[in-house]
Order: structure tokens, then sequence, then C-alpha cells
């Protein structure tokens, strides 16, 4: 009798789990729907990135858990058919990955912190398998339409790889293809709350680490020694990796005086403000102050013999130039001699379209 008693009695908290269970995922989804539905948006308000992790019904259950997504939806992307079906994608060679398309509002919600939640709910280092489903149609990936959101993407790539000994296996492409997948699989556990799904997607309630995480470090990084020769040409490749100097007065960005900030040629690190630049009859661009100070590096350079203080970026750790005291005593007293080449300078009009939006308010 004892033991009849216990499993009815664990069959009963088991009811009341999956009860519970179920009533938190409709009041998230209502409170959800209710931080939205007084809006509406056009596609040109809107972004879209591609999302595949393993099954997508859980995928996109959690994506539509998320302040400022504004619409979910299952399909397959970048295959090598056309109009696949779900059977088509599970038992024959599409090239298909189930993914989901999320629509958000970057006003609310930007790509960088879609991505970290994302990055909550697979193991990125396994290759073709989540959970328990198995095949290349259950791989990870990141498909972009916008080339704009690749450096954001490389970024989070580049910051979550920290946390693992092995590497990271998400695929990171252009969005080639996406077909909707069959209504069924549209909202599935909305429709089937007890239905299978490899996610906790509680996970979405609890949010993702942003404050404790220097923007910089998830948006701006280091490409690889062969992709940044691709990049630079040979002066710019010869001063920010082999500490060379250009010629003074050699370059436009000395002379320029213009509304905007100064990045790193190789990352796209925010560096210096044109407020904070001045003529100091060098021939190099010169500056009072950084931006942030720690977007910078100082070290002490002995190369010429003498002592000088040099100057790199954080992340990116390009050889910029020096910093000496002899600036305007008033701006107090530094003056950063900055090589040109080292350099890529965004006009204040283009700042927002460049992803620098925020810094604009240095201007104001």
């Amino acid at each position: 009798m004892k033991i009849k008693y216990m499993v009815i009695l664990g069959s009963v908290l088991i009811l009341l789990i999956v009860i519970y269970s179920i009533g938190e995922f409709k009041e998230a989804n209502m409170m959800k729907a209710n931080l939205n539905e007084k809006e509406e948006f056009t596609d040109k308000e809107l972004e879209v990135i591609y999302l595949a992790g393993g099954c997508f019904w859980g995928v996109e259950a959690y994506m539509d858990l998320l302040e400022g997504v504004i619409d979910v939806n299952s399909g397959y992307a970048n295959g090598e058919t056309k109009n696949p079906t779900y059977k088509e994608v599970i038992n024959e060679d599409t090239g298909f990955a189930e993914t989901v398309e999320v629509k958000f509002d970057p006003k609310v919600i930007d790509l960088t912190t879609i991505l970290l939640h994302y990055f909550k709910i697979v193991d990125p280092t396994n290759l073709n398998r989540q959970g328990n489903d198995i095949g290349d149609q259950y791989r990870t990936g990141i498909y972009y339409n916008d080339e704009k959101q690749l450096k954001v993407i490389e970024g989070v790539v580049n910051h979550e790889q920290k946390k693992y000994a092995k590497d990271i296996v998400v695929e990171v492409k252009p969005i080639e293809n996406y077909y909707l997948a069959e209504d069924y699989h549209q909202d599935y556990l909305k429709k089937n709350p007890l239905g299978y799904c490899h996610i906790n997607l509680n996970l979405a309630k609890e949010g993702v680490d942003r404050e404790s995480l220097p923007y910089n470090e998830i948006t701006y990084f280091k490409p690889s020694k062969e992709d940044i020769k691709k990049k630079l040409t040979r002066e710019q490749y010869q001063i920010t990796q082999e500490a060379k100097t250009e010629m003074p007065y050699s370059h436009e960005y000395n002379e320029l005086d213009e509304k905007g900030i100064y990045v790193d040629i190789v990352t796209g690190e925010p560096l210096f403000s044109s407020q904070d630049k001045y003529d100091a009859g060098c021939g190099w661009p010169s500056f009072t102050q950084a931006i942030d100070i720690d977007s910078i590096t100082e070290k002490q350079d002995y190369s010429l013999g003498i002592k000088r203080v040099e100057v790199t970026s954080k992340i990116g750790d390009s050889h910029l130039g020096h910093v000496f005291d002899d600036g305007p005593v008033e701006e107090g007293g530094l003056r950063y001699c900055i090589n040109g080449a080292a350099l890529r300078f965004v006009a204040y009009e283009q700042m927002e379209e460049e992803g620098y939006g925020e810094l604009k308010v240095m201007f104001e």
C-alpha cells in the first residue's frame, strides 16, 4: 500500500510541475505580447537574423519570449533544393538546417543581446548535434542578411570562444535561402506545451550579463594575421603590426578638420574624437586624449635608444604612435602623436549608420 501511495504522490507531483511549467510559459508569452501589442512595425523598422540551434521548436519558443523580438518563425535555411518539406530535410541530403527567422526592434533589443541569448541555449562546440537531435539539419548557425551584422556576430563568437577549450563550430554565413516550415511547426510549443524541447525556456527570463562586459570586447575583435594582411595596405600593415612610422606631413588626417571620430583601422575600436584633435605642428595627427582611456594601452618603448611611451589599441594591439607630455597644459598636458595610417575616420553624419551612434552624445 505504501508503494501504491508513493507512486500516486509522485505522479501528482510530476503533474503539478508540468502544470506550473505550462503556466509559466503561457504567462511569459502573455507578458511579452502585452509589451509589443501597442506598436505596429514595418519591415524597414525591424532587423532580421537567422539562427540555427538544433530542433527549431525550442529555439523559436525561446526567442519569442525576448522583449523586443517582434516575430519569430521556423523554417529551413541554406540548403540546395527548392521548397523543401520536413520529411525531405530529415531523410534526404538537402543541406538545409532547421532555422528560425528572428525579426526584432533594434530600439529595444540589439543583435548582440540576441546572440548572447542564443549562446545560452546551444552547445556551440557540438557539430551537427544539439540535445538528442543528430544530423547536419541540426547544426548550429548564424546567418545574416546584412554585411553590417557580421562585425557584431564575429565579435560575439570571438567572445564566447574564451569560455571553451574546444573550437566553436557555429556556422557564420550570409543567408542564401530560407523556406518557411509547415504550419504545424509554427508556434509548436504554444500549441503543444508538453511537446519535445531540448531547451530550458526559463533561461529567457534570466537575461544576459551585458553590464559586466566591456562593450568593445563584444563588438570588436582582432582578426587573424592573414585577414589583417588582406584588409590593410602594405603601409597600414607595417605601421599597425610592425610598429613602423609614417613620414611626417604625409597623411591627410594631419590636416583633417571635420567632425567625427577616429577608429582603429584593424578592429574598428573608437579611439579619438575630432573634438580633442589639434595642430601640434609635428606632422602627425595629434590629440589631447583618447575617447576612453581603457580603449588604449601604453607601453615603455626604448627602440630608438631613448625612453618613449608607445600607444596601442587595447583589443587590436595595433601600434598607433606615442604619447608625450608636451601637449596643451589647459587640456591636461598630453600629446597623443598618432600615425594617420593606423586610423580610419568616421564622419559624424555616418556614425549612426556605422554602429557608433551611442558616441554621438560626445558632440552635444
